[in-house]
């Protein structure tokens, strides 16, 4: 822990991880019971990333997301009744119902999408940071995705072309293990990806994931790189996804130990932070406990309205499609 941060960004931030992993359970919850159509990639275990980089961001930087994108978009200020109204595929969700879970955005947050395509958004994101370059405005690009994600010839295309003309994008490598259901020393011969940024001309920086305040002092540093001028940086956050590829349950396909979960369970991201307010005398277990009240109530008010909003109409089908 350090004293360089505020204590008002660090109660940002541990607002902004409960909203996530409220949001996440519930989310859970609606897709086991078969209320909401669909699978649902979840974000719980993964709140300290997201939330430690985008509080270093404005709503004019542009985000690439992932099929596990929840977090990302709660992160950088989305609201919970259009996000349920989304995955419920209803006409008032963000995308009006046709983007569902992995492909919600929300232009004015700077939220370019978050994306089904393994390994989508990298290119997507380096389009963004060339863009801000050329019309020379102050504005970072940042890209999430994860270890898997980090073989596809998309993201080394992408990082390719960042590091060449020094572009204002910072690759969020949210290395969480696993590529679905492989383990990541069965499917890279490396063991940190951050590894392969020296090959593309950038720093590569590991992180723990787990540790917000860790995140935090990463991403300010690249994020405060790319607004200089001086290109990009590929981050690698270690962090663990507590539920299954898909869902809470998943599909019954035995990959990971018990015990492996429950020791990164113990090292879980909001318990830190929380310890940490509270040690530094910067909050009250009182004041943690009505953080989560009030959110969950939100999330309550948000699965209400979801569930209270129409279905899109038949007439509606080809509106708003560019291709």
């Amino acid at each position: 822990m350090t004293a360089d941060i505020s204590n008002k960004t660090l109660i940002d931030m541990h607002r902004r991880m409960v909203r996530i992993r409220l949001f996440e359970e519930a989310a859970g919850k609606l897709m086991e019971d078969g209320k909401v159509p669909g699978a649902l990639h979840l974000y719980v275990g993964q709140e300290a990333v997201a939330s430690g980089v985008m509080v270093h961001l404005t709503n004019k930087d542009q985000v690439t997301s992932t099929h596990r994108g929840h977090g990302h978009l709660i992160a950088k200020g989305g609201q919970f009744d259009k996000m349920f109204a989304e995955l419920y595929g209803k006409s008032t969700g963000y995308c009006k119902g046709k983007g569902g879970s992995m492909h919600i955005c929300d232009l004015e947050l700077g939220m370019l999408g978050a994306n089904g395509i393994v390994g989508g958004g990298p290119p997507i994101a380096m389009g963004a940071g060339f863009s801000a370059k050329f019309r020379k405005t102050n504005d970072v690009a940042v890209t999430f995705f994860g270890d898997g994600a980090s073989n596809e010839g998309a993201f080394h295309e992408a990082a390719n072309m960042a590091a060449l003309f020094k572009l204002p994008v910072v690759f969020v490598c949210e290395n969480n293990g696993y590529g679905e259901y492989t383990a990541q020393s069965n499917h890279q011969a490396i063991v940190d990806v951050a590894d392969r940024a020296p090959g593309y001309g950038m720093p590569g920086v590991i992180v723990d994931g787990m540790d917000a305040i860790a995140v935090y002092e990463a991403a300010g540093e690249a994020v405060a790189r790319a607004r200089a001028g001086q290109g990009p940086t590929l981050l690698e956050c270690k962090t663990y996804r507590y539920y299954d590829h898909v869902g809470v349950r998943g599909m019954g396909l035995k990959y990971r130990s018990d015990e492996e979960v429950a020791l990164w369970q113990e090292r879980d991201c909001i318990d830190r932070i929380e310890a940490h307010l509270i040690e530094q005398g910067i909050s009250t277990q009182r004041k943690l406990e009505n953080v989560h009240k009030s959110t969950l109530k939100e999330v309550h008010e948000g699965i209400a309205f979801a569930e209270a909003s129409p279905m899109p109409e038949p007439s509606a089908l080809l509106e708003d499609v560019y291709a």
